[in-house]
């Protein structure tokens, strides 16, 4: 965004290279709210924090909230936890950093000046739709039963499924090691999926990845699902020796490669803090998470 405008024209590229200018949302935060709480059932994306669904106009430079045959989903500002938006589009962001795959997203303006966080759907293609099963549905497990698993059998799940395990166990390494780094407890089954283009079976772009250390007042564990038996105290040991070499199977040269991108990343992870919508509060308390989590693992 630009000091005289709500968005820069690289932003709206992005979303379609014919978009010129993009009205701001009609709904204030309340208003989006009360629609998802109406719509609930009417979408196929759902779960505990509110969600619309949405296409973009593009000539008339606005998106429309729909109940079915959506593009994009947006999620409002939350009155349980604070800055929820802020905090996704930056951990996106900063995943997309590292090489980590993400769909087209963003921040937009409601008429009352609030954020609220918008996401191309991946699972759209031309007028299809692209199969696309979370490992909750993979593993037999659902809403209720999303958090009773661990990431072993995550990574059972890409063995399973997928077309080239190898290649996508370096993906699912990838996801555990930055969601530790960046504080995202909330890693259940149905925050994983896999997709299928082109003939083959990998790991979806991600999605839902957020700072929930610094949006929850008094957080209990660093995984929502436990690893090496564990959900807190996490080590290097557990991260590299025991998950990414001894159940992942990924050898030195390849993990060093993640590791020596993921310390490159570092650094650009907090210019993008820097210029981020989050307060000057939730910037810090980002800051000192991951300096205690870098420390621990030894980047």
């Amino acid at each position: 965004m630009e000091d005289d405008a709500d968005y820069s024209a690289t932003g709206l590229r992005m979303l379609d290279r014919n978009l010129r200018a993009l009205d701001r949302l009609e709904l204030t935060a309340a208003q989006q709210r009360l629609e998802a709480i109406q719509r609930v059932g009417k979408m196929s994306v759902q779960g505990l924090q509110p969600k619309l669904s949405a296409v973009l106009r593009v000539r008339k430079g606005r998106f429309e909230i729909v109940d079915c045959g959506g593009r994009f989903i947006l999620k409002p500002p939350s009155l349980d936890f604070a800055q929820l938006p802020e905090n996704e589009d930056v951990t996106m962001r900063m995943a997309r950093a590292v090489g980590i795959e993400v769909p087209t997203h963003g921040l937009l303006r409601a008429i009352d000046d609030s954020l609220t966080y918008f996401i191309r759907r991946f699972d759209r293609q031309g007028r299809g739709r692209l199969p696309v099963e979370d490992f909750a549905q993979l593993s037999g497990a659902d809403r209720d039963t999303k958090y009773d698993s661990s990431m072993e059998k995550v990574a059972a799940v890409v063995d399973a499924f997928c077309t080239f395990p190898a290649i996508e166990r370096v993906k699912l390494f990838e996801r555990t090691l930055f969601s530790f780094l960046i504080g995202n407890e909330d890693m259940h089954l149905k925050n994983f999926s896999l997709i299928t283009r082109e003939g083959k079976t990998e790991m979806s772009p991600a999605y839902d990845l957020l700072n929930t250390t610094i949006a929850i007042p008094k957080p209990r564990e660093q995984m929502a699902l436990p690893l090496n038996g564990k959900k807190t105290n996490l080590t290097r040991k557990d991260l590299m020796d025991y998950y990414g070499k001894q159940r992942l199977q990924i050898n030195d040269r390849v993990l060093s490669g993640v590791l020596t991108r993921f310390q490159v990343g570092l650094a650009e992870w907090l210019k993008l803090l820097d210029q981020s919508f989050l307060s000057n509060d939730m910037r810090q308390r980002f800051y000192i998470l991951l300096s205690e989590r870098k420390q621990r693992l030894g980047l």
